[in-house]
């Protein structure tokens, strides 16, 4: 299994297409080639998820160790999914996944300074050069983000990057409506910050 990057975001049922229902009926009965259809369709997004939460926290094989614990619970956990029940098999795929990686996160989240050495490097001739700004704006984001704590980034994560619906995300995260879009705009709000920081430099 290789670490994929992160996909650009557009409609998550178009992206991650279900497998059908044989197939996973046959992986819950124990089938090996239908097991390996599962991790074939979805490893894609799993990686994509872990390696973007935990980006700035470990290595690909970090990455790598996650998604496949990930499917090993997957498999554990297979003969009890209800194929009729509400939760799509990627959502409860991903379920297991963003909450082993939010796991992961408070276990290795360390203490950094938020956009330490952000605005204040940017030399005026690097403002005057399109592609030198958009690598800041870039950084800056990505340093925004990482510094969200791990249900926040998580949030933030599964709509703009993997653009599932506000109900997943709540059913993903165990958390209410509400909650979801509580943790959005704050979100939105700490990187509009951050943005402000470089413009206001």
């Amino acid at each position: 299994m290789s670490v994929a990057a992160p996909i650009p975001p557009d409609s998550a049922k178009d992206r991650f297409p279900e497998l059908d229902e044989v197939t996973i009926a046959s992986a819950q009965r124990g089938s090996l080639r239908a097991k390996r259809a599962l991790v074939d369709r979805y490893q894609r997004p799993v990686l994509a998820l872990v390696s973007r939460l935990l980006r700035g926290y470990g290595d690909s094989a970090l990455v790598e160790d996650v998604a496949q614990e990930t499917f090993l619970r997957v498999f554990r956990a297979l003969p009890r999914f209800d194929r009729n029940g509400p939760a799509r098999l990627s959502t409860w795929i991903l379920t297991i996944a963003c909450h082993r990686s939010i796991d992961e996160l408070r276990r290795r989240r360390i203490e950094s300074s938020p956009l330490e050495s952000g605005p204040g490097e940017v030399a005026a001739n690097d403002r005057a050069d399109e592609d030198a700004e958009r690598r800041l704006l870039s950084r800056v984001l990505d340093r925004a983000i990482d510094g969200l704590s791990p249900e926040y980034k998580a949030t933030f994560v599964l709509r703009e990057v993997h653009g599932l619906e506000y109900a997943e995300i709540a059913q993903i995260l165990e958390i209410d409506l509400g909650t979801v879009k509580s943790r959005l705009n704050r979100a939105r709000t700490r990187l509009r910050e951050a943005l402000a920081e470089v413009y206001r430099a």
